[in-house]
Protein backbone atom coordinates (compact mmCIF):
# COMPACT_ATOMS: atom_id res chain seq x y z
CA UNK A 1 0.00 0.00 0.00
CA UNK A 2 1.24 3.70 -0.29
CA UNK A 3 0.94 6.37 1.98
CA UNK A 4 -2.36 7.90 0.16
CA UNK A 5 -4.17 4.05 0.71
CA UNK A 6 -2.54 4.03 4.02
CA UNK A 7 -3.78 7.78 5.16
CA UNK A 8 -7.30 6.53 4.06
CA UNK A 9 -7.47 3.53 5.55
CA UNK A 10 -6.41 5.07 8.86
CA UNK A 11 -7.90 8.44 9.65
CA UNK A 12 -11.18 6.42 8.77
CA UNK A 13 -10.55 3.37 11.15
CA UNK A 14 -8.96 5.84 13.82
CA UNK A 15 -12.41 7.94 13.46
CA UNK A 16 -14.76 5.26 13.77
CA UNK A 17 -12.87 3.71 17.06
CA UNK A 18 -14.04 7.19 18.53
CA UNK A 19 -17.00 6.96 17.46
CA UNK A 20 -17.49 10.00 15.03
CA UNK A 21 -18.88 11.18 12.27
CA UNK A 22 -16.81 12.51 9.16
CA UNK A 23 -18.13 16.60 9.97
CA UNK A 24 -17.66 15.66 13.90
CA UNK A 25 -13.83 15.05 13.48
CA UNK A 26 -13.43 18.06 10.85
CA UNK A 27 -14.98 20.14 13.09
CA UNK A 28 -12.22 18.73 15.75
CA UNK A 29 -9.70 19.34 13.05
CA UNK A 30 -10.68 22.65 12.20
CA UNK A 31 -11.40 21.79 8.90
CA UNK A 32 -14.39 21.50 6.33
CA UNK A 33 -16.10 18.56 5.82
CA UNK A 34 -15.34 17.92 2.51
CA UNK A 35 -11.68 17.71 3.19
CA UNK A 36 -12.20 15.22 5.64
CA UNK A 37 -14.20 13.01 3.43
CA UNK A 38 -11.30 13.30 0.77
CA UNK A 39 -8.51 12.31 3.69
CA UNK A 40 -10.95 9.12 3.88
CA UNK A 41 -11.25 8.32 -0.18
CA UNK A 42 -7.85 8.17 -0.60
CA UNK A 43 -7.76 10.79 -3.12
CA UNK A 44 -6.18 13.65 -0.82
CA UNK A 45 -2.98 14.89 -1.62
CA UNK A 46 -3.50 16.86 1.89
CA UNK A 47 -0.54 19.48 3.50
CA UNK A 48 1.26 19.20 6.15
CA UNK A 49 -0.29 21.77 7.70
CA UNK A 50 -3.58 19.78 7.11
CA UNK A 51 -1.50 16.26 8.83
CA UNK A 52 -0.87 18.30 11.68
CA UNK A 53 -4.20 18.98 12.37
CA UNK A 54 -5.66 15.44 11.34
CA UNK A 55 -2.98 13.96 13.92
CA UNK A 56 -3.81 16.20 16.52
CA UNK A 57 -7.45 15.95 16.32
CA UNK A 58 -6.66 12.03 16.34
CA UNK A 59 -3.60 12.56 19.04
CA UNK A 60 -1.84 10.27 16.91
CA UNK A 61 1.60 11.11 15.22
CA UNK A 62 1.92 12.08 11.78
CA UNK A 63 4.10 8.79 11.54
CA UNK A 64 0.70 6.78 12.40
CA UNK A 65 -1.70 8.06 10.06
CA UNK A 66 0.54 7.74 6.90
CA UNK A 67 2.43 4.14 8.33
CA UNK A 68 0.86 0.47 7.29
CA UNK A 69 -2.56 0.47 9.26
CA UNK A 70 -1.83 -1.45 12.69
CA UNK A 71 -3.30 -4.13 14.65
CA UNK A 72 -6.09 -3.73 16.75
CA UNK A 73 -4.19 -5.41 19.76
CA UNK A 74 0.11 -6.03 20.31
CA UNK A 75 1.34 -7.34 23.33
CA UNK A 76 4.14 -5.72 24.18
CA UNK A 77 6.50 -8.32 26.40
CA UNK A 78 8.33 -5.91 29.33
CA UNK A 79 11.76 -7.39 27.83
CA UNK A 80 10.56 -5.16 24.85
CA UNK A 81 9.90 -1.76 26.56
CA UNK A 82 12.94 0.36 26.96
CA UNK A 83 14.70 0.66 30.25
CA UNK A 84 17.07 2.52 31.87
CA UNK A 85 19.31 2.98 35.20
CA UNK A 86 19.18 6.12 37.13
CA UNK A 87 21.39 5.89 40.15
CA UNK A 88 20.27 2.52 41.66
CA UNK A 89 16.60 2.94 40.07
CA UNK A 90 15.11 1.26 37.39
CA UNK A 91 12.80 3.44 34.97
CA UNK A 92 10.90 1.47 32.76
CA UNK A 93 8.69 3.41 30.00
CA UNK A 94 5.11 1.90 29.76
CA UNK A 95 4.17 3.72 26.28
CA UNK A 96 5.72 1.50 23.07
CA UNK A 97 4.21 4.02 20.72
CA UNK A 98 5.20 7.82 21.99
CA UNK A 99 1.51 9.77 22.31
CA UNK A 100 2.51 13.45 22.02
CA UNK A 101 2.53 15.41 25.22
CA UNK A 102 2.05 12.15 27.45
CA UNK A 103 5.20 10.31 29.18
CA UNK A 104 4.34 7.29 31.48
CA UNK A 105 7.05 5.00 33.33
CA UNK A 106 7.36 2.19 36.15
CA UNK A 107 10.08 3.40 38.58
CA UNK A 108 11.52 0.84 41.04
CA UNK A 109 13.70 1.60 43.90
CA UNK A 110 15.77 -0.71 46.23
CA UNK A 111 16.43 0.93 49.51
CA UNK A 112 18.68 3.77 49.72
CA UNK A 113 17.80 4.18 45.94
CA UNK A 114 17.54 7.67 45.18
CA UNK A 115 17.50 10.77 41.57
CA UNK A 116 17.05 13.73 40.57
CA UNK A 117 13.96 14.39 38.25
CA UNK A 118 14.90 16.36 34.98
CA UNK A 119 12.60 19.39 35.26
CA UNK A 120 10.54 18.94 31.92
CA UNK A 121 8.63 22.17 29.35
CA UNK A 122 7.62 24.95 31.70
CA UNK A 123 3.74 24.84 32.04
CA UNK A 124 4.18 20.23 32.69
CA UNK A 125 2.40 18.55 35.23
CA UNK A 126 3.36 15.19 36.95
CA UNK A 127 1.25 12.67 38.52
CA UNK A 128 3.40 10.26 40.79
CA UNK A 129 1.40 7.17 42.72
CA UNK A 130 3.28 4.54 44.90
CA UNK A 131 2.15 1.22 44.25
CA UNK A 132 4.59 -0.48 46.93
CA UNK A 133 6.96 0.47 49.44
CA UNK A 134 7.59 3.79 50.49
CA UNK A 135 9.05 7.09 48.15
CA UNK A 136 9.46 10.36 49.65
CA UNK A 137 9.39 13.28 46.77
CA UNK A 138 10.48 16.82 46.60
CA UNK A 139 9.78 19.27 44.34
CA UNK A 140 9.58 23.14 44.69
CA UNK A 141 11.09 23.17 48.40
CA UNK A 142 7.94 20.70 49.79
CA UNK A 143 8.49 17.25 50.39
CA UNK A 144 6.02 14.68 50.55
CA UNK A 145 6.41 10.77 52.14
CA UNK A 146 3.48 7.92 49.62
CA UNK A 147 2.63 4.80 50.43
CA UNK A 148 0.74 2.10 48.63
CA UNK A 149 -2.22 3.92 46.98
CA UNK A 150 -0.71 7.71 47.41
CA UNK A 151 -0.68 10.36 44.80
CA UNK A 152 0.87 14.07 44.82
CA UNK A 153 0.21 16.04 41.54
CA UNK A 154 3.54 18.88 40.86
CA UNK A 155 4.41 21.20 38.11
CA UNK A 156 7.40 18.88 36.53
CA UNK A 157 8.96 22.06 35.63
CA UNK A 158 10.76 22.19 38.70
CA UNK A 159 13.93 20.42 40.80
CA UNK A 160 12.49 17.41 42.06
CA UNK A 161 13.86 14.11 43.05
CA UNK A 162 12.74 10.74 44.26
CA UNK A 163 14.03 8.67 46.91
CA UNK A 164 13.70 5.38 49.10
CA UNK A 165 14.36 5.58 52.65
CA UNK A 166 12.61 2.58 53.50
CA UNK A 167 13.74 -0.94 53.95
CA UNK A 168 11.82 -2.62 50.86
CA UNK A 169 11.70 -2.17 47.19
CA UNK A 170 9.33 1.00 46.78
CA UNK A 171 7.60 1.06 43.13
CA UNK A 172 5.79 3.86 41.66
CA UNK A 173 4.25 5.05 38.81
CA UNK A 174 4.82 8.43 37.15
CA UNK A 175 2.22 10.27 34.67
CA UNK A 176 4.07 13.04 32.81
CA UNK A 177 1.38 15.32 31.08
CA UNK A 178 3.87 17.51 28.87
CA UNK A 179 2.97 21.25 27.92
CA UNK A 180 3.80 21.96 24.52
CA UNK A 181 7.07 23.86 24.12
CA UNK A 182 7.28 27.45 22.92
CA UNK A 183 8.31 28.08 19.34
Amino acid sequence: MDAASNLADNVKVLREARGLTQSQMAKAAGLPRPTWANLESGGANPTLSVLMKVAAALRVTLEELVGAPRANARLYPASELPEQKRGKALIRKLLPDPIPGLELERMQFPPGAAFAGVPHTPGTREYLTCESGSLELSAGGERWTLEPGDVVVFRGDQKHGYRNSGRKTAVAYSAVSLAPSAV
